[in-house]
């Protein structure tokens, strides 16, 4: 599905490396006296002209800084939909390429292998967008998205379907989490950024929620291909958008390109610090395979913070199938009707992201009391709002929808409790990212893209047990398994919050991490 939330860049933020979005390139190379700095014996690197440079992204002002980061916010809504939108349509495709559902959800295949293109492309291809610059990356990417749809529009048979989704799954992944990292390299640390990274993951969640909502608009006024066609051409509007208003955000990049025209127009052998540093394909590999798999299995943290969040993003793939069976079964309701009712994920969601931004007093408050590091906020503060967001909004609105799903019971009561588990997720998701952010610093990009691994296999994998294990045990106890879940994974912020401090003193990561910061 999506690398969650990989914030790669804040491992860039962690050791000087933030990156800032170009515009104007002529403008940038009006001003000569960062030529004369650049051109010294002792020191022929370009660099920024010095703190107060307009080019770097820290400077830019903050109507600039929104734009660009409303812009990625929105694309990774706009691409999530895609994972998620065809589940509506399971019936028509079903139909047409004369498959069953009868003993199997093989209409979850295409879903399953863009969950798996999803976690996949992102391991090498953010890494990628960070060394060779995320404008024309991006681009590429999304223009490369736009391609491979054109065949699930047009697919003669089933196959084209699953194989091309892996695909489209990949460049999903990458365009939706690179937004974690455009938000590190154009915001400094703070409530904006805070806010900004809540933002970004709400987008995500939303974008996955809504998917069914708007394929089951359009599949009952047109047919299922047109899913895939609208995607197209909404995608295909928005290029002239993204060349437009979607600047380069990575720092290095900006700065060979300084290099690069200080030598064709000047004659001056000047370069970037960049230029000079050559990474091999095996660090490249040790730090998007190697390390987050090590970490994964050695550090509990990101092995428990894994399965929370892993358990939140399988939850909203698992409803894609359960709320198909429970409405169609309790209500008589069509695809058309189940698909709009995922709607109330979404507004569940966005009502966490209102909750995160008490969230945020609450843990820059916390920066009065921290005897560890004086004047810096405490991690364990990120979790405050997530423990009543997992216990009342997941794990409640589990076991809520459990018992009100009776046909003697108006819809609308399950259908709230389903805005709860929404609210949850996201306290969760949020919670996991931005402690991991904190804790980890400049392993935070490996942590994180361990739980990612977690996530996607989730995400891939859990839904297809969703149809045999709602028939099993029955629509009440089924939705109940999974609130007894969510209660088990909702005591892990508890002992965090509790032995956090005596955690991070035995993470060898952490303790790193603490002392560089």
């Amino acid at each position: 599905m999506w690398t969650a939330h990989v914030d790669r860049n804040s491992t860039a933020n962690a050791t000087g490396q933030n990156t800032t979005p170009l515009v104007d390139e002529e403008q940038q190379y009006q001003s000569t006296s960062d030529l004369d700095r650049t051109t010294t014996e002792e020191h022929r690197y370009a660099q920024w002209n010095g703190p107060n440079d307009p080019h770097n992204p820290f400077n830019w002002p903050p109507s600039k800084k929104w734009r660009v980061t409303l812009l990625a916010c929105f694309m990774s809504f706009a691409v999530q939909t895609n994972g998620t939108a065809m589940t509506s349509a399971a019936e028509q495709i079903n139909k047409s390429f004369h498959v069953s559902d009868a003993t199997f959800p093989h209409s979850y295949w295409p879903v399953l292998s863009w969950n798996l293109g999803g976690a996949a492309a992102p391991l090498l291809g953010l890494p990628l967008m960070e060394k060779f610059g995320v404008r024309w990356s991006y681009l590429a990417i999304y223009i490369c998205l736009i391609v491979f749809l054109i065949p699930q529009a047009l697919a003669h048979n089933f196959a084209t379907l699953v194989v091309t989704r892996i695909i489209t799954g990949g460049c999903s992944g990458v365009l939706a989490n690179i937004t974690s990292g455009i938000v590190s390299d154009i915001w400094e640390n703070g409530r904006v950024k805070s806010f900004n990274t809540s933002l970004y993951i709400c987008g995500l969640l939303a974008g996955l929620s809504m998917g069914p909502v708007i394929g089951s608009a359009i599949v009952k006024f047109i047919s299922w291909r047109w899913i895939f066609w609208i995607h197209i051409i909404c995608y295909g509007a928005l290029i002239p958008v993204l060349y437009l208003a979607l600047p380069e955000v990575r720092q290095d990049v900006i700065l060979t390109e300084r290099a690069q025209h200080i030598r064709k127009t000047k004659g001056i052998d000047v370069f970037a610090k960049a230029e000079t540093q050559h990474t091999s394909m095996s660090e490249v590999l040790r730090e998007t395979l190697v390390r987050p798999t090590r970490m994964l299995v050695t550090e509990a943290v990101v092995f428990s913070f894994g399965l929370w969040s892993a358990f939140c993003i399988g939850i909203a793939f698992m409803f894609t199938q359960s709320l198909v069976q429970v409405y169609s079964e309790l209500y008589g309701w069509t695809f058309y009707g189940t698909g709009l009712v995922q709607g109330a994920l979404v507004v569940g969601e966005v009502l966490g992201l209102l909750c995160s931004l008490y969230q945020d007093i609450l843990y820059f408050r916390s920066a009065n009391r921290n005897t560890e590091t004086a004047g810096r906020p405490v991690p364990e503060a990120r979790l405050y709002i997530s423990i009543p967001g997992s216990f009342l909004g997941l794990t409640g609105g589990l076991f809520w929808f459990a018992w009100t799903s009776n046909p003697s019971i108006h819809w609308m009561v399950p259908t709230v409790a389903l805005g709860f588990v929404g609210a949850g997720m996201f306290c969760a998701v949020t919670a996991v990212t931005t402690y991991i952010m904190d804790s980890y610093a400049k392993y935070s990009a490996s942590a994180i893209a361990g739980i990612a691994f977690l996530e996607n296999t989730f995400a891939a994998f859990l839904p297809l047990a969703t149809q045999s294990m709602y028939r099993t045990l029955g629509l009440q106890w089924a939705s109940s398994l999974l609130g007894f879940v969510a209660l088990a994974l909702s005591c892990i912020p508890l002992v965090l919050l509790v032995y956090g401090k005596d955690i991070r003193a035995k993470s060898p990561f952490m303790r790193e991490a603490a002392y560089e910061s």
